[in-house]
């Protein structure tokens, strides 16, 4: 019977120690390959040119590296760039590189499709097909620097997990990956650069308490009183805002990081003066700062922008309070990458960079 090749990036470098040592090879080989695989992100065990041509020919009998591949890359009009990247059983996902005048930033996926039918995501009228590994979510993040290195010439300096899927879903593989991309063996970014966007599963957030992590953590919340976050996010059905209240002071006790609250205007639903007061007071009890992001709208959705007077004055009562406010314009509307945009449209309707 033909033997299955194992993932090799499955493995730490521990245990690649004592796969190696089986083979009679010394220690230091496994931390060579371990840096082939994740600092120099090589794909291919042919390309590992310091070793032995018979060991990297074992590598390739026994091992198989699942690497990620730009499959199609869109150009918006403001330089975001959008990209089908294709896994190795051919499903695909999208990034999206975003530069800025002070930022480059990279937003991935942690889930091939989602499971959450927020109303106002296009990614959410897809089915949820499987979770990402740890090496796909940082493969995504490599290939994200490398066009900002080649397209623009300037270095990645965020990454947040706001693509596809639910990261607190996909909880041992988010923070596996996340532990790749800032170690010094790997990406070496600092976890002040990476944030982790959930929708609000409360009992994740206790979790991401207990283990203390360094990186940022955002809350989509869209509304502030339980009856209409019902209405555009089931998931609220199951963590109300008292629940995700008490889980995100628990997170801040243990980590000391301010969240941040993402909030989507929309026009006649939640964005009145009454709604930014019911935000107001959310933001009283816990300690967070605020967001205010564009409506995008997607196919078939039932939601429009607000008007620049609803929202100046919705950010006005907000400043008033003394909460940080930050509106968000929304990038790269022209290709659907935008926030709440990620879809794998048909081909036909797009312009596609091969």
């Amino acid at each position: 019977m033909r033997e299955v090749k194992k993932d090799i990036r499955a493995f730490s470098e521990a245990e690649l120690v004592d796969i190696l040592k089986e083979k009679g090879e010394p220690k230091f080989r496994a931390k060579q390959i371990y840096e082939w695989l994740w600092k120099k992100t090589a794909h291919q065990f042919d390309d590992m040119s310091n070793l032995s041509k018979p060991l990297r020919d074992w590598l390739n009998e026994h091992f198989v590296i699942n690497a990620v591949k730009i499959d199609e890359m869109q150009i918006s009009g403001d330089k975001t760039i959008k990209c089908a990247m294709k896994l190795a059983d051919n499903h695909v996902v999208e990034s999206v590189l975003i530069p800025t005048k002070s930022r480059m930033t990279a937003c991935i996926s942690s889930q091939v499709g989602c499971s959450l039918t927020c109303k106002f995501c296009a990614t959410g009228k897809l089915k949820r097909l499987r979770n990402l590994n740890a090496d796909e979510i940082y493969d995504q993040v490599a290939l994200v620097k490398n066009l900002a290195e080649t397209k623009y010439n300037q270095s990645l300096t965020n990454i947040v997990y706001m693509g596809m899927g639910e990261p607190l879903l996909n909880y041992a593989e988010t923070i596996r990956s996340v532990d790749r991309i800032t170690s010094p063996d790997g990406l070496g970014m600092s976890p002040s650069r990476i944030t982790v966007s959930t929708a609000g599963i409360a009992k994740m957030i206790i979790k991401l308490g207990d283990d203390q992590v360094k990186f940022n953590l955002a809350l989509s919340l869209h509304a502030a009183n339980d009856e209409k976050r019902n209405q555009i996010m089931p998931i609220n059905e199951t963590n109300s805002l008292e629940n995700l209240e008490q889980a995100l002071n628990y997170f801040y006790e243990k980590t000391g990081t301010r969240v941040t609250f993402e909030y989507i205007v929309f026009k006649d639903f939640n964005d009145g003066l009454q709604d930014a007061k019911e935000l107001g007071d959310f933001c009283d009890k816990t300690t967070a700062k605020v967001n205010i992001i564009e409506y995008n709208p997607i196919d078939g959705g039932e939601f429009k922008q607000t008007t620049p007077e609803r929202l100046n004055a919705f950010v006005n009562h907000l400043e008033k309070r003394g909460i940080i406010v930050n509106v968000r314009r929304s990038r790269g509307k022209d290709i659907d990458a935008a926030c709440g945009q990620l879809v794998n449209k048909n081909k036909a309707t797009v312009q596609i960079f091969k």
